[in-house]
């Protein structure tokens, strides 16, 4: 048996206006619009997420280890004290001693941490350090009421809300 080479034949019909080349090319266009079709799911599950990304886009992404709306409005509700440190991927803000003109004989420190990225009521935390000036000119620590330290954190949180309301209205 000898092998001999002949033209390649293929079943697809030469002729462009028979019916068979008509048919065989709707059922190429069909197959492709099929597969694109597919394609718009993809689609429109990006563009969900995408939606679902910018809705949270003012709260969660910052160039910052921690919520941008409370850093902001610690850094806002503390514009008054002199800043010792500030570390805005840990999340910490610790002020220097401030003593208030109308009180002079009473300094207070202030440490600020932000606990997470989201805003939330749980995560702020403030401690404060309170000392008061005897007669020889030493300062002696003295108790900080827990009223004051929620007070400030509640001061924050209502600045970071309306921050970020401020943000989302445009």
């Amino acid at each position: 048996m000898t092998l001999s080479a002949s033209p390649k034949t293929t079943n697809f019909p030469k002729t462009p206006g028979s019916l068979a080349a008509t048919a065989a090319r709707g059922l190429v266009i069909g197959a492709l619009v099929v597969s694109l079709g597919a394609c718009t799911h993809h689609v429109a599950k990006s563009k969900k997420k995408l939606r679902e990304a910018a809705a949270l886009a003012p709260s969660k992404v910052t160039q910052i280890g921690v919520n941008a709306y409370l850093w902001r409005a610690t850094l806002d509700t503390l514009s008054f004290m002199p800043l010792l440190q500030t570390d805005s991927n840990g999340g910490v803000i610790v002020t220097d001693w401030y003593a208030n003109p109308k009180n002079p004989g009473e300094r207070v420190k202030v440490t600020v941490s932000i606990l997470d990225q989201d805003l939330r009521a749980d995560a702020v935390r403030v401690a404060a350090s309170r000392q008061v000036l005897q007669q020889g000119g030493a300062w002696i620590d003295a108790p900080v009421e827990a009223a004051t330290v929620q007070k400030l954190e509640d001061v924050i949180l209502t600045r970071a809300r309306d921050l970020r309301r401020r943000t989302i209205r445009g």
